[in-house]
């Protein structure tokens, strides 16, 4: 914990205050009990006609809610005109808006973010503008680390929404206006905010570099050697074209989820969306690749340890000749080829072995080249885990800091 806040002592808690407090607000009693309509003011906007091309591609940015996900937004995917703005019941809205999705795609709904340009948003969006003395920061933290109770709140029917007047009724318990709590509440968080989005960016460029790799240490479309070759292999001359049933053999997998038995400890078993849980048995003993055969994420690949088991969304690709065919090398291969020829289906899409495993593909006559190379890809993806792991940790304290430093509602509900 932070040597510049400390929990207020029993005789100082006082309903609403937060479980941790800065040391010289710690005297300024309870905060105030209000709810969002108190303190701003609720808009949304609207969509010009798609069927008039004189209202789009202008230079005004016009927001949706596919933007919002607890981000500053300084750009716009799409661009309206001055006659698509005063011709539909869209707003300009200024630097500093703070914007909640009220309905959206997935988990869309309930998110928010703060507008960094002047735009123009959809009626998908609400607008929350602040009333004076309200610290902008503040109430985007606050009202980000209450995502889960937000969505609780929505409109009951086939489609969960919320709506300006359900947003309005949000509680919301902040500091007084005259004090500096606000601000050095946001102050707090948006430094984590920005070490996070830091070591976000170490993360990108670690992918980008291990894509990279792959792009130099297989060779390219019509090319029978890679660019880049390890000093030992550089005389070993051309890779070997074969078909990928010569190195690979597809195994599919009858376990449906519903018949899972799932305990505590056990043999893992995987599902298109990673880890399911433990069951007590085990399908495959060694390595393999994961493939998503059916689905919106078909043609997903995944490389798992042996004595585990895949649901049968999934294909196990398992090494015909581990000696020959490094099954982890085959896993990076499989990573610069494209399967979208081979996805079959209109409705659910679908991709079967029988048709990709005739897919012709360039091996090293070496399989000391294929575990060198491995090697190396090993070593960025091990560099890659560490680094989401260490972002993982600083969004999981930055969560646990926003609770801490925001009275819990639901508690004081009680």
């Amino acid at each position: 914990m932070s040597k510049d806040i400390r929990k207020p002592a029993p005789n100082e808690t006082k309903g609403l205050v937060p479980e941790l407090r800065f040391p010289e607000f710690v005297e300024d009693g309870e905060w105030i009990d209000s709810t969002i309509e108190e303190i701003s003011s609720i808009s949304s906007g609207g969509t010009p006609s798609r069927s008039k091309p004189q209202y789009w591609n202008g230079e005004i940015p016009w927001v949706s809610t596919t933007l919002i996900n607890y981000n500053k937004i300084r750009t716009a995917n799409e661009f309206i005109t001055e006659l698509g703005l005063k011709n539909s019941s869209t707003k300009m809205f200024p630097k500093g808006t703070i914007l909640m999705a009220m309905y959206g795609q997935g988990k869309t709904r309930g998110k928010v973010a703060v507008l960094d340009i002047k735009a123009a948003i959809n009626q998908a969006c609400a607008a929350i503008s602040l009333k004076k003395g309200m610290n902008i920061e503040f109430v985007f933290q606050n009202l980000s680390a209450r995502y889960e109770e937000i969505r609780k709140i929505s409109n009951e029917g086939g489609q969960k929404n919320l709506s300006s007047t359900l947003i309005k009724k949000i509680p919301f318990i902040y500091p007084r206006i005259e004090s500096e709590e606000q601000q050095k509440i946001a102050n707090c968080l948006s430094s984590l905010d920005h070490l996070i989005t830091a070591e976000t960016d170490k993360l990108d460029q670690l992918k980008n570099h291990k894509k990279g790799l792959l792009q130099q240490l297989f060779p390219a479309n019509g090319e029978t050697k890679p660019l880049v070759r390890f000093p030992e292999f550089v005389g070993d001359g051309e890779w070997e074209e074969k078909e990928l049933s010569v190195a690979l053999d597809g195994k599919s997998s009858q376990i449906a989820k519903n018949k899972l038995e799932i305990v505590d400890d056990g043999f893992p078993i995987y599902g298109a969306d990673g880890l399911i849980g433990c069951i007590n048995s085990f399908t495959q003993k060694e390595d393999y690749i994961a493939i998503v055969k059916d689905g919106s994420g078909v043609g997903n690949l995944f490389y798992y340890e042996g004595k585990s088991s895949l649901l049968g969304t999934l294909t196990y690709l398992i090494s015909k000749n581990e000696k020959n065919y490094k099954i982890k090398w085959l896993y990076y291969l499989l990573h610069t080829v494209s399967f979208n020829p081979f996805v079959k289906g209109s409705g659910i899409p679908h991709i079967y072995y029988k048709d990709y495993s005739k897919l012709l593909v360039l091996i090293p006559k070496d399989p000391e080249e294929q575990q060198k190379i491995t090697n190396c890809l090993s070593s960025a993806d091990d560099l890659i885990t560490a680094q989401t792991t260490k972002i993982e940790a600083l969004k999981t304290h930055k969560k646990g800091l926003m609770q801490q430093l925001f009275p819990n509602i639901n508690e004081l509900a009680i």
